[in-house]
């Protein structure tokens, strides 16, 4: 082949560069060529400085033949009689086989002077780099081989006119030459029946980070990012959630988890704010924290830049503190500004690429997670867990109410168990409900199992909780004349109104709680079977909230007995919204109208008030979360002859606790997965069956869960003499639009400012399910917790009253942090034997004893735990 042909085959091939912004190869190539000079030269970058990346260094040790042959081609093209391949000191495997491949090549007669008797001479030097990644940069590569000090210079001239040694040069990474061999033994035909329109070809990734499978991996360019984490990574270690990927190391940014159908291609990339680099592809789950992760990558580009420049010099020294300050709890209203701000000077002052491209990972953050970034400003509160100057301890970071865990674990753990129940409903009243029904966010945060399991927080507040019979173990209760004088009204009687009773309770307050239904409790009442928890158990705590001073009306329905605007003509300066979401999703196919067709919340609360429901017979259950799994066994123990559970995706994709479901399968409900409904089958009104069809997971939705589309000719009837709808539940809206109309968001829900938590109506506040959707019971106590805070704020306008459980309690229990931790298996909750549950609400699970609450509170590793200054 001519050297024309040479560059019109690697053009028409689409090869872009694999070492960065994808520039055509081909044409980078034409560009050389067309120089007229006595010598040009050959270069190759195996400098591969990102972190957790190594596809050059794994392809020089592999196939080291593969990128000379790639660099011979090139040389051909170009006319180039020299090349060097530059490859950091560090990786002495590589450089060893290169360099024997190299002498390989000479013997063989593919390198030196007249190649094969023609008039082509070119040969190939190793040049070894002292690790700096600013040599990655190509003009600062060339400044290195000639001797000199590291630095990029302006462009143009460009490389192509005037490159190392003033010459005209050509400058690829180690992948692009390797992928050269091939197109030239093939044809670029057969190269561009793979990839993408504008990327052809594969592209290797260095897979790391929170994924099961890690390691290098090849793939068509446009295979999506979730295809790479799931299908060949096997998805996120420890069943965690995918939380975002960062691509293109620290010139990079992040991808997070609504683009898992993101083609891996170099336009697809870039518009979300990132790059494709050399191919780093860090997978990170929720444990990472994505203002610390762009402290690291800017931490990383600071200590590595030049200098030559003031742009990154300075630029991303001045981002670096701000970061800093902001990890630290140190930050302030407008850095978040400030950050971009700078990002964009730096990105257009910048004197090389690597300094134009150094705050990505920052802009990429702040784009795709500014709420972190807020939530570390204004709340000094670190989802992750991650900055250690915002977090006591992971796991009761993680707790919504911010109980303080080890604390009240380190009590149990010497028998002061009246200690630790007053620790604990210091910010949350409902220990013993709390036991039971709480979904234990906090132990996925324990750091005990990175030794072996974590500690069985919720099965020791258990033990705790029933520790309390006869008394009450309370926190401080202030009294306050002025305060008492103030009308509070609440709305719901549920767990966030109920909380935030207390609170209010507990500064002075003697608030009125206003409840639709004949008792107290909410969805704890109404909504969560006996079986978990108990009514004497939900009384039990009630009746503590009353103790203080609350006034509990029930039977009272807001629109019907009184209004929020009647509420404020009586006298009540503040009011709470704490309705709940009674409503019930609608699967919107036919029959759902027929008798025997129920929806959950519905099924559950006639259940639970001992409603006759009737023979039940063949009872389908629709749905994959709780109240799906609580429809289920609640049909089994009345008269059921069976209960089968279908969801549309698999057992992985489950929002409810794995424990649930086991002990659901223990007991008889049959669960079928990727299987959903289409319709309900009638006779006379009544349900028969229900019409399903078989699903199969496709693409992902913006909940980084495969989408289930249907299969084909996969319809089937699942006989059913009763059905009960779990698919999610929705808010009233009709029941609290009053004289005074509440502004909604789009899903229905009530609008609030996160800070001062009030609504459209500046007296009126709201929490719960009706501003979250439906959530955690423990969501719901923290929301009535803070609500407190902020209506009392409101009323008493003192914002330099300090509230007693926002405050950390100094603890005198006894630690010593140079002992080995113990080595002792988890204790897991212990539960009845299956033939006692038969026909009955008997309470499933039972306390822990007091030597084995005692051994396992001894487990924790007491994070909180700091050294005295």
């Amino acid at each position: 082949m001519t050297s024309q042909g040479i560059i019109d085959e690697v053009k028409k091939s689409g090869l872009r560069g694999r070492g960065g912004g994808g520039f055509p190869t081909g044409l980078k190539w034409e560009f050389a060529a067309r120089e007229t000079s006595d010598q040009k030269y050959v270069l190759c970058n195996a400098d591969e400085g990102d972190p957790g990346a190594f596809m050059d260094r794994s392809i020089l040790e592999a196939d080291p033949h593969a990128v000379i042959e790639g660099m011979i081609i090139a040389a051909r093209a170009i006319g180039a009689g020299k090349g060097y391949i530059y490859c950091r000191a560090e990786y002495p495997l590589a450089l060893e086989r290169v360099g024997k491949a190299i002498n390989a090549c000479r013997e063989y007669g593919l390198l030196g002077d007249n190649i094969f008797d023609s008039d082509f001479s070119f040969d190939i030097e190793i040049s070894k780099g002292a690790g700096a990644f600013v040599c990655g940069e190509e003009t600062a590569l060339m400044a290195s081989i000639e001797g000199r000090r590291g630095e990029p210079r302006p462009r143009p001239p460009f490389p192509a006119q005037k490159g190392l040694w003033g010459k005209p040069t050509v400058l690829n990474n180690v992948e692009t030459y390797a992928n050269v061999p091939l197109i030239i033994r093939n044809g670029a035909d057969w190269y561009t029946e793979v990839g993408t329109e504008k990327s052809k070809g594969t592209k290797i990734f260095a897979l790391t980070g929170a994924v099961n499978n890690v390691g290098l991996v090849e793939v068509p360019m446009g295979t999506t990012l979730g295809e790479v984490v799931y299908d060949i990574g096997g998805g996120i270690r420890d069943g965690r959630p995918f939380k975002a990927a960062q691509i293109g190391g620290p010139s990079g940014g992040c991808i997070p988890r609504m683009h898992l159908n993101l083609p891996l291609d170099y336009e697809s990339v870039e518009e979300l704010g990132a790059i494709m680099g050399s191919g780093g592809l860090i997978i990170m789950d929720d444990n990472t924290c994505m203002v610390d992760l762009a402290r690291f990558f800017l931490e990383f580009v600071q200590d590595e830049s030049c200098g030559k420049c003031p742009p990154c010099r300075i630029g991303t020294k001045r981002m670096l503190e701000i970061l800093e300050r902001i990890t630290q709890g140190k930050g302030e209203e407008g850095d978040i500004e400030k950050l971009e701000k700078l990002a964009y000077q730096i990105k257009e002052t910048a004197l090389c690429g690597l300094g134009q491209t150094a705050p990505n990972p920052v802009l990429s953050t702040i784009r795709h997670f500014r709420e972190e970034y807020e939530e570390h400003i204004r709340y000094k509160y670190c989802r992750a867990g991650v900055c250690a100057d915002l977090v006591r301890a992971p796991c009761q970071n993680e707790c919504p109410a911010g109980v303080d865990v080890p604390g009240y674990v380190s009590l149990i753990s010497e028998g002061r168990y009246r200690e630790a129940l007053e620790l604990h409903r210091d910010r949350n009243p409902f220990p013993s409900i709390c036991s039971r029904v709480c979904m234990h966010t906090c132990e996925t945060k324990c750091r005990r199992a990175q030794l072996d399991s974590p500690v069985s927080i919720r099965a020791l507040k258990r033990f705790l909780a029933d520790t309390e019979t006869e008394y009450f173990s309370m926190p401080v209760v202030m009294e306050d004349e002025n305060r008492a004088k103030h009308k509070v009204a609440i709305i719901g009687a549920g767990p966030s109104g109920l909380s935030c009773a207390y609170f209010l309770a507990r500064i002075g307050y003697k608030p009125v709680v206003f409840e639709s239904h004949p008792e107290p409790g909410g969805m704890l009442r109404y909504g969560i079977p006996e079986y978990r928890l108990p009514r004497k158990v939900l009384d039990h705590e009630i009746r503590l909230i009353r103790n203080l001073g609350v006034e509990i009306r029930t039977n009272v329905s807001m629109g019907k007995d009184f209004t929020i605007e009647g509420l404020k003509e009586e006298g009540f300066e503040a009011v709470y919204l704490a309705i709940g979401a009674w409503g019930s999703l609608k699967l919107g196919i036919e029959g759902e109208g027929a008798r025997g067709v129920y929806s959950a919340v519905d099924f559950l609360k006639k259940a639970n008030t001992g409603e006759d429901l009737g023979k039940l017979g063949d009872v389908v259950v629709i749905g994959g979360g709780h109240a799906a799994i609580d429809s289920a066994r609640t049909a089994l123990r009345l008269d059921s002859d069976s209960v089968t559970l279908i969801y549309r995706r698999t057992r992985d994709e489950m929002p409810v606790s794995s424990e649930e479901l086991d002990e659901a399968e223990r007991e008889g409900v049959r669960v079928k997965y990727l299987v959903a409904p289409a319709a309900f089958s009638t006779e006379n009104g009544r349900l028969r069956a229900v019409k399903c069809t078989e699903m199969a997971l496709g693409e992902f939705d913006r909940s980084g869960r495969r989408r289930p589309v249907p299969v084909e000719e996969s319809a089937f009837d699942l006989p059913a003499d009763t059905a009960i709808v779990a698919i999610g539940q929705r808010t009233d809206e009709d029941a609290f639009r009053g004289d005074g109309v509440l502004q909604l968001n789009r899903n229905k829900t009530v609008q609030i400012d996160k800070d001062s938590r009030a609504t459209s109506l500046p007296y009126v506040f709201a929490g719960g399910d009706i501003v979250r959707g439906p959530s955690s019971v423990v969501h719901a106590i923290a929301d009535g917790q803070k609500t407190a805070v902020c209506i009392d704020r409101y009323i008493m306008q003192d914002p330099a009253f300090a509230y007693p459980w926002l405050e950390e309690k100094e603890l005198d229990t006894k630690f010593d942090p140079d002992a080995d931790p113990v080595e002792r298996p988890r204790v897991d909750t212990p539960t009845i034997a299956l033939s006692d549950r038969r026909r009955n609400f008997h309470e499933v699970e039972i306390a822990l004893t007091e030597k084995q609450a005692r051994l396992e509170a001894e487990r924790c590793l007491r994070c909180d735990y700091r050294e005295e200054e």
